[in-house]
């Protein structure tokens, strides 16, 4: 605690001795009984208003906040006129912080302050009080509320929202000028005392900026600040509480101000004289280069709109303010020639755009700088008389005619001989020249209206010291008219006569077409040949004349086709003209005219079927034809195919292991004395020397007779594979390598027969069929020989 605050507190207490001691006492009443004070009170009514007597009455208390003390902090006493003091009544506390922040002397009345309070938290506090019989435990007396105010000390010092402030004010305000407003709070009771009475002033930033004590407006302090001298300040401002006066509290911040920028400077150009360089050959809009007035304002302020306001060359060049860099792009207006001017002089301005009407004193706003423009010489190529030529030249010129002549110049002042020549891209039919020497067009080869009316050519002209410097211009040649062409048919005529046609009838009208184009328009002429007894021709004077019959009726049989030769000619001069031959065929018409055959082999034909009829009956013939070829070769490709074509062929089939057995130890390959001897058969026996393909359980067939012939064997296995059910249902090979049991013939081997010592017979060979006969007559043939011998 400061020395500021202990006195502090000596003059509240001498102020206010009662505030640490308060006894309230209680009066005693006689009984319970409501009892009134002497003074009356009269109603509405009239009546009088009795106000009841308590038995106990104290006024507020008072506590002084952040006690520093070591002992509990006394509030005040408690004390009710029916205490006798022998310990017989019990004072309880209820209510904020009972309990807790405040506690009471249960026989005493004392009630004490547990800990240090803080007005700031809460400024008073609201308790109920009630003595109570110890024994009974009943009020002796009714519960009153009574409250604890916390009075304030400074113990807050003023404090800003913001610890840094932003503010901007314009450069060059007057005095006085408001900048920002600053504003303190202090959570100190401002109705008690000066604890919150805050007083503001400046401890940095003057004499520039001031400020207003009461209110915390800061204001300028100095007339014309100049932004382009100094931007940036820094302010700090004080609040300080107790009015100010020693021994307060005080917060401080932080102002940064910022000078904003006024149009309060012109452009200035940093020379008086600007010199620039361009060559002559550089075309219209061609930038020069770039002029710049600096201006010490920013933004808005700052720009600046440039123009030429005078000089030798205001139709030849111009000037653009580009917004970005604030400078002028000098550019080309005209072509430049460097024989004809090589230096020109501008006087450029350049004025702000936006101007303060306040510091038009310190203006004008604009300046202005001469610029100077030198036309450098380059090795220009050459220049044609004109930018383009049109040569017009009739159609049955001579070869060799010159159709025009083009010129062209060296505009440098060394004026280097030119050469002409053609782009051959232009003529590709090679129909023009060129003289190279003074630029002559000529024909070199015939030319024709009707084929190509305009022929545009381009001429290049270089310099002889200096051919890659070459110019091109376009030249025009339009192809007049000539009478060359004669009049023709428009269009193919098919003309015909019906048979019953009238002498003057109209069978055809034509028309002729003509390539020239005379001035005049075209106009044609029809004649006849020669006088046509059948025909004639009649002009209609508009370019068209209609064909005529002369005489009634024509047969067919006697002359199918007339030829009517017809001259057609011109106007123009010279006359052009041509002979056309119109082919009139004689016709069958019916009785409106319209034809309905012209050929004399129609009359041959039956009158059964048409031609059209005949053709369709052709086309089914050939088509029913075309369907049975291709159902009969489906038919054969179906016969061809096999009936199982997966690769898993069931049926039996031959395999080569590609093995030559186990020898005379391989007991589990195939034995034949299994056929042999059926009885034999009784499981399958399963190759070691293979994998098997697959396992079945093998079927038990009952065993033939020893005696057995094969016929009956394989009828038997045929017989077996017939009604068996897991067997293919195809027909397949089976092959058994049986021979059967026995034979009545024995051996026929004649290995055996030489060692028999007596004459076999082999009659019965005879007895065995016509297949053993060779036998028999091998053998039988023998014997009869030795008898002859």
């Amino acid at each position: 605690m400061t020395i500021q605050q202990v006195l502090l507190l000596l003059l509240l207490w001498m102020w206010l001795p009662h505030l640490c001691h308060t006894e309230m006492l209680f009066r005693r009443t006689p009984d319970l009984r409501p009892k009134t004070f002497g003074g009356r009170a009269s109603g509405n009514d009239g009546k009088a208003i009795h106000r009841q007597k308590r038995g106990w009455m104290w006024n507020q208390f008072f506590l002084l906040e952040e006690y520093t003390g070591s002992d509990y902090q006394y509030v005040g006493k408690l004390h009710s006129d029916q205490d006798k003091g022998d310990g017989s009544l019990k004072y309880i506390l209820s209510g904020d912080g009972a309990g807790t922040l405040f506690i009471i002397d249960e026989k005493t009345g004392d009630i004490h302050a547990t800990r240090r309070i803080d007005r700031e938290e809460k400024a008073f506090y609201t308790l109920r009080a009630q003595a109570i019989n110890r024994r009974t435990l009943r009020p002796v007396e009714p519960e009153s509320e009574f409250v604890i105010k916390i009075h304030d000390i400074n113990d807050n010092e003023p404090t800003f929202p913001e610890e840094i402030y932003t503010a901007s004010v314009p450069e060059m305000s007057v005095v006085g000028t408001s900048v920002v407003q600053v504003t303190a709070t202090d959570a100190d009771d401002p109705s008690y005392g000066n604890s919150a009475r805050i007083i503001y002033s400046i401890l940095q930033g003057q004499p520039y900026f001031s400020v207003e004590p009461e209110t915390g407006i800061i204001r300028t302090a100095l007339p014309n600040m100049n932004r382009e001298n100094r931007e940036q300040y820094q302010v700090v401002i004080q609040a300080k509480d107790m009015g100010g006066q020693m021994g307060g509290l005080s917060g401080t911040t932080t102002v940064n101000i910022t000078l904003t920028d006024v149009n309060d400077n012109p452009p200035r150009f940093p020379q008086s004289t600007i010199h620039l360089r361009i060559p002559e050959s550089s075309p219209v809009g061609t930038a020069i280069g770039s002029v710049k007035a600096t201006d010490a304002d920013t933004g808005k302020n700052a720009e600046v709109e440039y123009r030429i306001i005078d000089g030798d060359g205001t139709d030849m060049f111009d000037i653009v303010t580009q917004k970005d860099t604030q400078e002028g792009i000098i550019t080309v207006r005209k072509p430049l020639d460097y024989e004809t001017r090589r230096l020109y002089t501008l006087k450029v301005e350049a004025e702000n755009t936006h101007v303060d009407p306040r510091f038009y004193y310190l203006g004008p706003f604009k300046d202005t700088t001469i610029v100077k423009i030198s036309v450098e010489d380059v090795d220009e190529p050459p220049v044609f008389s004109r930018s383009s030529y049109l040569f017009e030249v009739h159609e049955d010129i001579e070869l060799g005619t010159i159709i025009g002549t083009v010129m062209a110049r060296d505009p440098d002042s060394a004026s280097s001989p030119i050469r002409f020549s053609l782009d051959r891209h232009t003529d590709l039919d090679r129909i023009f020249n060129i003289h190279s020497g003074n630029g002559s067009i000529y024909t070199s080869k015939p030319l024709d209206r009707e084929i190509s009316q305009w022929h545009n050519l381009s001429v290049i002209a270089a310099e002889i010291n200096n051919p890659k410097d070459t110019t091109r211009v376009p030249v025009y040649v339009r192809i007049l008219d000539v009478n060359d062409n004669a009049p023709q048919f428009a269009v193919f005529y098919d003309t015909f006569v019906c048979e019953n046609a009238r002498a003057g009838q109209l069978i055809q009208t034509i028309s002729a077409v003509d390539k020239d184009d005379p001035l005049g328009g075209q106009k044609f002429f029809f004649s006849l040949a020669a006088v046509n007894p059948n025909f004639t021709v009649q002009d209609n004077e508009d370019n068209t004349a209609r064909i005529l019959t002369r005489r009634n009726g024509f047969s067919r049989h006697e002359i199918s086709t007339y030829l009517l030769p017809v001259v057609i000619s011109d106007n123009d001069y010279p006359i052009q003209s041509s002979t056309g031959t119109l082919t009139i065929r004689v016709c069958a018409c019916d009785s409106r005219g319209n034809m309905q055959s012209c050929s004399a082999e129609a009359l041959l034909l039956p009158a059964g079927l048409s031609t059209g009829a005949l053709v369709a009956i052709l086309l089914c013939i050939i088509i029913l034809l075309v369907i049975v070829v291709l159902f009969a070769a489906l038919k054969r490709q179906r016969k061809k195919e096999p009936l199982i074509l997966s690769k898993e062929d069931i049926r039996d089939n031959i395999v080569s292991y590609n093995d030559e057995g186990g020898g005379e130890e391989d007991t589990q390959a195939f034995d034949i004395g299994t056929l042999r001897n059926p009885a034999a058969i009784e499981d399958k026996k399963l190759r070691r020397d293979i994998i098997p393909e697959t396992l079945f359980v093998p079927r038990r067939t009952p065993s033939a007779p020893d005696n057995t012939d094969v016929r009956d064997f394989i009828n038997q296995r045929l017989k077996e594979h017939d009604t068996d059910p897991s067997a293919p249902p195809y027909d397949s090979l089976a092959t058994y390598a049986y021979e059967g049991n026995d034979s009545i013939a024995e051996s026929l081997s004649s290995l055996e027969s030489g060692t028999t010592e007596g004459d076999q017979n082999y009659d019965y060979l005879r007895e065995w069929g016509p297949r053993f006969n060779k036998l028999a007559e091998m053998y039988g043939g023998g014997e009869s020989d030795k008898d002859t011998s």
